[in-house]
């Protein structure tokens, strides 16, 4: 049973015996002396996919979903179902689009290196890995004459993501980008 100072964003726990995924978590420290550290967390119902607003002191225990953790690989895209594919036993998993809201910018097809999440051996939510690699489709060219400042500018992914890159990179080059945050770690050697 973990603390609400263990919680980590992707976590899923049970509130009132029903999964709920962490989303978003915040530290607020107290101003006066003896006071706890309240932990405000947004939480995402897993089976209606409504958010939950709760505060927590640092020692409160929350229960911990019992969850089956899977090696799965994401097959392709029908609409606004994404199909996994369990790489043990073959078997195929569905999430619908609004599920993944916040991590479809990261999924590329026959991606492996993603965790499923399983509930009485029904698919309730994905780990990503901590980044991943993607192709750049669109930004403009690097501005001749510019100085050796560090300077950025707007790449689109393939898989429709934008974000900002350094103004040296162009279209084809693959860059790693942090799933947590969204944002370009580094350019990806080509083999």
């Amino acid at each position: 049973m973990p603390k609400a100072s263990d919680l980590k964003k992707g976590m899923i726990v049970l509130i009132d015996d029903t999964p709920h995924l962490v989303k978003q978590l915040e530290a607020k420290s107290p101003s006066s002396r003896g006071a706890a550290t309240l932990y405000k967390i947004r939480f995402s119902n897993l089976l209606t996919q409504q958010k939950l607003d709760a505060s927590y002191k640092g020692d409160e225990q929350l229960s911990a979903a019992d969850c089956q953790r899977v090696a799965v690989q994401f097959s392709y895209r029908d609409d606004e179902r994404y199909c996994f594919m369990n790489l043990e036993d073959y078997s195929q998993y569905e999430l619908q689009g609004d599920q993944l809201q916040e991590q479809s910018p990261y999924l590329v097809e026959q991606q492996e290196d993603i965790i499923a999440l399983l509930m009485d051996g029904n698919l309730v939510a994905i780990e990503l890995p901590q980044s991943v690699d993607l192709e750049i489709v669109d930004t403009p060219p690097a501005l001749s004459g510019s100085s050796a400042t560090n300077r950025s500018k707007t790449a689109r992914l393939a898989t429709g993501l934008e974000i900002q890159v350094p103004e040296y990179l162009v279209n084809g080059d693959r860059v790693k980008v942090n799933t947590l945050t969204g944002k370009f770690m580094s350019r990806v050697a080509s083999e």
